[in-house]
Parts: structure tokens; sequence; C-alpha cells
């Protein structure tokens, strides 16, 4: 079995959201979710064309950055290659995978979602932030993996959210949506945002490509979103709209190389 340790979407060298790519494994889904809670990182199995995800707390339908890890690993074996193609375990979803100078990204569609009931004052209460007035209409929207949007006034509101994050679960279980991503307009016409899907807030993503495919399918344009600053981890995603599709990319780049895990 290989693993190969990446940081994704960093703005600068070093930094990024951590994922490991996992080859050469034939262990079934508990021992996955086992090895990625061991490691505490976001992990992802690639069987042939075929890319299997899990975070430590559980297995996922998609995780892009994960994705950006998988173009690394296999356009450095075809370097020429003008796209490839993997599609996920959990739902055969296709993803195209496109390499654009230092960064990659990932082509896909929007997908169709059922709005919840949203009563008032739900993402106040779900943001632990009493008297919060979203800037505009919560929405629900994805390219995968559902996510609740929720602008918030500035960057100073988004960063002081200390969210009830087992009531967002608790929320997001039973209206079919993974988390919610708070994000703001920036002053020099770039976005921010922060994802809020996991217990722990330690787990906190410095960079959630399904988020800014979805907030890129809500407004209908491209965008140039940070991320990561709660986690000193500073992200960059850019998405784009081409002929229908929405790209989400960004920057990938080799933290480790381990060759001799036991098989997990």
């Amino acid at each position: 079995m290989q693993v190969h340790a990446l940081k994704c979407f960093g703005e600068r060298p070093g930094d990024g959201n951590p994922a490991l790519v996992i080859e050469g494994d034939a262990s079934g889904e508990e021992a996955r979710r086992a090895f990625a809670r061991s490691r505490n990182t976001t992990c992802v199995f690639l069987d042939g064309d075929v890319v299997d995800f899990y975070y430590p707390h559980t297995r996922s339908p998609l995780c892009l950055h994960a994705t950006l890890a998988v173009a690394h690993v296999l356009f450095a074996r075809q370097p020429g290659a003008p796209l490839l193609a993997v599609r996920t375990a959990m739902r055969g979803q296709r993803l195209e995978l496109v390499r654009d100078g230092e960064s990659f990204f990932i082509r896909l569609q929007a997908q169709d979602v059922t709005q919840p009931a949203l009563e008032a004052g739900l993402p106040a209460r779900l943001l632990a932030m009493p008297g919060l007035t979203p800037a505009s209409m919560p929405r629900v929207a994805s390219i995968g993996s559902p996510k609740l949007l929720v602008e918030v006034p500035d960057a100073a509101t988004l960063h002081g959210l200390r969210p009830d994050l087992q009531a967002i679960t608790a929320w997001g279980k039973e209206a079919g949506v993974n988390g919610i991503y708070a994000w703001c307009r920036l002053p020099d016409g770039r976005f921010e945002g922060r994802n809020f899907n996991h217990l722990d807030p330690l787990l906190e993503d410095a960079a959630t490509g399904v988020a800014a495919g979805a907030l890129t399918a809500l407004l209908g344009q491209g965008l140039v979103l940070l991320q990561g600053r709660a986690t000193s981890q500073s992200c960059l995603i850019a998405t784009r709209i081409e002929d229908g599709a929405i790209l989400v990319g960004g920057r990938a780049e080799t933290a480790a190389v381990v060759t001799s895990f036991a098989a997990c």
C-alpha cells in the first residue's frame, strides 16, 4: 500500500488543507474508517479510477480537496494528458480533472436540491449568534454534497462565529444537508468562508471545495474564495463556470510520500 501526503488549495507554498491519497489498499469500509480516524486526516482511497473519501468521523460522498490531491498524483504520472476522470465510490459521480499551469481543477455539475424549511432565526441559533441577520436569504446548493450557505455581513462577523456544532449536525441529518458554510463578501471583490460540519472544532476545514462549488452554483459566477484563517492555513479556492459546468481548483503540493504502511 502506498500513501501520498499532500496539502491542497494552499494560498502560499506550505499552506493548504491536508489529505492522504492511498493506493493499493483492498480493505473494506470499516478498516478504511479506522485508518482515517487513526491518521486524523481526510483520506481518499484510489481504486483504479474510483475515489472513496473518508473524514476522521465519517465516509463522504465527495471531497474536492482530496480530489485535488488525486489530480496531483495522477497528473504526475501522465503530465501530458489534457484531461483525466475519476468517479466517486458512493454515488458514481464523474469528476473530470484538468491541469492549468501550477493548479488543478475539478469539473463537475451543479446538483438539484430540495430547499428545506428554514424557520426564522434558525441560522442564528445554529451559528450560536443571537441577533444575527444574514446578509442574504440562506439557501442550500450542491455540486454533490449539499451545503446550507449563510451570508454574514463581514469578515469580523465570520471570524467571530463559535457555532453549535452538535445542533448543526443534528439539523443536517434531518434536512439531508452536509453542514453550514458561512461566507461573506470582501471589499476587494473576493469572498471568504468557513465550513461547519465536524463535531470537533479543531477539525474545521482549511478549505472546502464542495462549498466553493455550491456557492458558485448559487451566485452563478466564478469566485476567488479565501478560507483557512481560523485554522492558520491560508487557502485560496478559484472557481469558474464553463459551458454550464462548474470548475473548482487551486494548488496542490506534496507534503510527504509514505511507501511502507501496513494494510489497513
